[in-house]
């Protein structure tokens, strides 16, 4: 068998095995996929971002072309240096042969890292990985108590605050399910609380409980697809919905750490369509066409830039209660004119 253990995952992850050059990563924690899947590149090559060190392949192409995964995995690298590929898999596509093929005949100076869904137990790929010396599987479920709690405890070390008693319960019952989505709440709420030194359960409340609130859609999707004629009378919906201005910005917060994620995801070769489908949350369709204008607009350095601006305004705006208001609809004003710049 190469399942590797759960206790061995995160170290197999970090410095996976020479003689296990191909890797199947699986599960219904899309999140958890994915983050592991990017660490296993990070430890494969040395620059992601570089074609010539990382080739991506789809299920559909590989469907298409049976022999391109095997020629991928045996090209000698142009400019030298450690090669991986990175493999999408759609469980419509069957790639199970060319995958048989390298578990076969491994690569001698790549790694090729496989990304999937959900499989079942007599699922074809799975079985292949799990029978194959050459290859490892790993799997991904949604974090236990254990393990929701080492993720709250790394990031909020990382951004050097303590959490109240109080507070440390009401995140383990909002957090789960999601491995990227629990993270983006995390340091959401670590950019909330700049300027402390310890989160308090109404921080918590203001922040992560409001993370999914529909009522704040409208306004934040305006914002960043530079609708500015439409970011008052939505600004006004959202607070007639009960909604708070820390609640907006957080709102807004999470949203550009979402666009930063999916922009780099882009960048790096994905579709638009495929970046906003593995989003966590996945974008809803209602929501599409502006999100998908936001991710035309923006960079990721300007995204950052902007990320910095909301979390100054969170800040200014629990220094200033009698203002909130006034802060947080101009600073959305403020990122709707920057969307409609195409400076870089």
């Amino acid at each position: 068998m190469t399942v590797i253990k759960t206790s061995d995952i995160d170290r197999f992850v970090a410095k996976p095995n020479p003689a296990q050059p191909v890797v199947l990563v699986y599960g219904p924690d899309a999140g958890l996929v994915r983050e592991r899947v990017d660490a296993l590149v990070r430890a494969s090559v040395d620059d992601p971002a570089d074609p010539f060190a990382l080739a991506r392949i789809e299920s559909e192409e590989l469907s298409a072309n049976p022999g391109r995964l095997a020629d991928e995995a045996n090209t000698v690298p142009l400019f030298g240096g450690r090669r991986a590929v990175l493999l999408r898999v759609n469980s419509r596509h069957n790639i199970v042969p060319s995958i048989a093929v390298v578990l076969e005949a491994p690569p001698r100076d790549c790694r090729i890292v496989v990304e999937a869904g959900e499989l079942r137990k007599n699922a074809p790929l799975r079985a292949l990985f799990e029978k194959a010396k050459t290859g490892a599987a790993i799997s991904c479920y949604p974090d236990n108590e254990r393990d929701l709690a080492r993720l709250i405890d790394d990031e909020m070390r990382d951004a050097k605050l303590t959490l109240a008693p109080d507070a440390r319960e009401a995140l383990a019952a909002l957090l789960g399910g999601d491995r990227l989505a629990s993270r983006s709440e995390l340091r959401k709420l670590a950019l909330y609380a700049q300027g402390k030194d310890r989160v308090e359960l109404a921080d918590v409340m203001a922040v992560v409980a409001d993370a999914s609130d529909q009522a704040l859609d409208g306004v934040i999707d305006a914002a960043f697809a530079g609708n500015t004629r439409d970011v008052e009378s939505e600004f006004g919906k959202a607070r007639g919905s009960g909604s708070s201005p820390a609640a907006i910005v957080s709102a807004a917060i999470r949203q550009v750490a979402n666009l930063h994620k999916m922009k780099l995801a882009i960048d790096g070769g994905d579709s638009i369509e495929f970046a906003m489908m593995r989003g966590a949350p996945p974008v809803h369709f209602t929501r599409k066409k502006d999100v998908e204008a936001a991710l035309r607009a923006w960079t990721p350095p300007r995204l950052l830039r902007a990320m910095a601006q909301l979390a100054d305004a969170s800040l200014e705006a629990r220094r200033n209660a009698a203002l909130a208001e006034a802060i947080a609809q101009r600073t959305l004003l403020s990122i709707a004119m920057g969307a409609r710049r195409r400076d870089g």
